[in-house]
């Protein structure tokens, strides 16, 4: 008979908007608790991609089906036991909801920060499909994470590192040596 291993995963979501260095502190978190990085931007359809190159927002309709892909990818690792950090803009309450159906014991870390901040990195950018034009649509569509949602909210002023460092003692993750 096969029989699942006790599990003791733990899954993080650095959300925010483009711009406000999720991917960079989720690597930085995965590279000192051991857990698995993933970015939500490699799960995106072509047909996405394709539409915020063009400068198109994308809306619910085009979101959810690559929620649900992200969802999948959380629960599968959730069964192999394997603890998980995951960049994702996480914009909305129902999107992170559905990232909660893949894995119901999921902590949110938001970086947030003022908008002008945001773009002076956007102009900054290089090689991202993501045009600076979207990040209105993106400001707008943010709802903070709310009082039953578990997770905190860090300044995105702090560097990456210290993002990292701050996630990490907060959520009380466990590190590896190194």
């Amino acid at each position: 008979m096969d029989s699942a291993p006790a599990n003791s995963a733990r899954h993080v979501v650095v959300m925010g908007v483009s711009g406000c260095g999720k991917s960079t502190v989720a690597r930085r978190i995965a590279e000192r608790t051991g857990f698995l990085f993933a970015d939500a931007d490699d799960y995106h359809s072509e047909e996405n991609v394709d539409r915020m190159r063009r400068g198109v927002p994308l809306n619910d309709a085009d979101r959810v089906p690559w929620l649900n892909r992200l969802a999948w990818w959380l629960a599968h690792q959730d069964r192999l036991g394997v603890s998980t950090v995951l960049a994702c803009s996480a914009l909305r309450r129902s999107y992170r909801d559905i990232l909660r159906s893949g894995a119901p014991t999921l902590d949110f870390v938001h970086l947030a920060g003022p908008m002008q901040v945001i773009q002076l990195r956007l102009a900054h950018r290089a090689g991202h499909y993501m045009p600076s034009s979207l990040l209105e649509s993106q400001y707008a569509a943010l709802e903070p994470l709310q009082d039953d949602e578990t997770g905190i909210v860090l300044d995105l002023a702090e560097t990456p590192d210290e993002l990292a460092t701050d996630a990490i003692k907060r959520l009380k993750l466990p590190t590896i040596a190194g």
